[in-house]
């Protein structure tokens, strides 16, 4: 489906073809009527099918066609990380020239301040920051048409949920509430409904498309902990990888890997939530660039992250949930690409996949590091 038979206006189908966005995905499809018609909704989607357009494009229309005298802020996105604010950030000025400003923790409130004084009509942050510049009375939300939650079960998580909750309370009860991401429960629905004080929100759950076994090729390599950073230095040494995500679920994990694989001439970039914003930034901006063709990362990275031609995702542990596995092998294969995905593990992680690997129904072939090169094992013969 085109976005002009959405109801998307000419202009904003013209920008977005200049960045070669020609075809509504199959959630962009569903949702942006559902989301233009003002209902409050909460919608499922796999990794990498377009949930940020699906819900930007009908509230920036709003925008524009609602009289706005004052320039107050009309749309609030929440999101649980700075990347993923960051990001879609970057995606309103592909489409539109509605300004937006980003205010995240961690970076200079006081330039943030200044940033509202320029009257965005869309602001984009994490809860605990809005809050902040809310309670300094910097940012007035009685114009709010609308509030986004992107990644939603992320961002009611107990150590986010009162705080996003408390963002909810403080819009008009008429303003439409849309929520998202890859893995939602009904848990995550009545909670929501709850903080609307018990407003009937509409479920859209996308059938899947089955990224994960159509589209993602599944690998298991064994290694004991203590091998487990030779043995991906041999992989990547094997593979060559043109952009490669490495995941560990340990932060304090990331300067280590990144430090071996940097004296071995591996040219990488960590990535951690104890690292600063404008360290983080530049991790980021140098991936996506395509100057540092490896990235190590906690967990940071696994939600929302959106960059482009990721070939290999390489998890040197396996995630304590599948929810985490879904989202960090959902970095790969985005907008209909194909991608790998490696998991280096021990005997028990081995266990744990080769269980998963049922669970969800796709195919995980193992294989070893032979001669300088990723091979499958020899079989033995009876």
């Amino acid at each position: 489906m085109t976005f002009s038979q959405l109801n998307i206006s000419d202009d904003t189908v013209a920008r977005l073809s200049e960045h070669e966005i020609t075809e509504a995905t199959a959630v962009q499809a569903q949702a942006i009527p559902v989301i233009e018609a003002g209902t409050s909704v909460v919608f499922q989607s796999e990794t990498g099918t377009g949930k940020t357009l699906a819900y930007l494009l009908p509230l920036a229309k709003k925008i524009r066609e609602t009289e706005n005298p004052k320039k107050e802020v009309r749309l609030v996105v929440l999101a649980p990380t700075y990347e993923l604010a960051s990001q879609i950030k970057m995606q309103v000025p592909l489409f539109s020239d509605i300004k937006a400003a980003l205010l995240i923790g961690g970076a200079p409130i006081k330039r943030q301040i200044e940033l509202l004084k320029e009257k965005p009509e869309i602001v984009i942050g994490g809860p605990a920051r809005l809050l902040e510049l809310y309670h300094l009375k910097k940012l007035k939300l009685d114009g709010a048409q609308a509030i986004v939650l992107d990644e939603v079960d992320r961002l009611l998580s107990p150590e986010l949920r009162d705080e996003t909750c408390a963002m909810i309370s403080l819009l008009k009860k008429e303003c439409q509430l849309v929520a998202c991401s890859a893995t939602i429960s009904q848990n995550t629905v009545k909670i929501l409904s709850d903080a609307k004080k018990g407003e009937k929100i509409e479920t859209l759950f996308l059938p899947p498309e089955d990224v994960l076994r159509k589209r993602i090729t599944h690998m298991a390599i064994f290694a004991e902990q203590r091998d487990k950073i030779d043995t991906l230095r041999k992989l990547l040494t094997a593979e060559k990888p043109e952009k490669a995500l490495i995941f560990t679920s340990r932060v304090d994990q990331v300067a280590n890997i990144t430090a071996k694989l940097t004296y071995h001439h591996f040219e990488c970039a960590g990535l951690h939530a104890k690292a600063d914003k404008q360290e983080r930034k530049a991790a980021i901006d140098r991936f996506r660039s395509g100057k540092c063709p490896i990235l190590v990362t906690s967990d940071l990275a696994s939600r929302g992250l959106d960059i482009p031609n990721i070939t290999y995702i390489i998890q040197m542990d396996f995630p304590s949930n599948e929810d985490f596995f879904i989202h960090r092998a959902g970095r790969t294969a985005r907008a209909g690409k194909t991608g790998t995905n490696i998991v280096i593990g021990d005997a028990y992680e081995m266990k744990k996949y080769a269980a998963l690997e049922k669970k969800l129904g796709f195919i995980v072939y193992p294989k070893v590091l032979y001669g300088g090169k990723l091979a499958s094992p020899e079989t033995e013969e009876d």
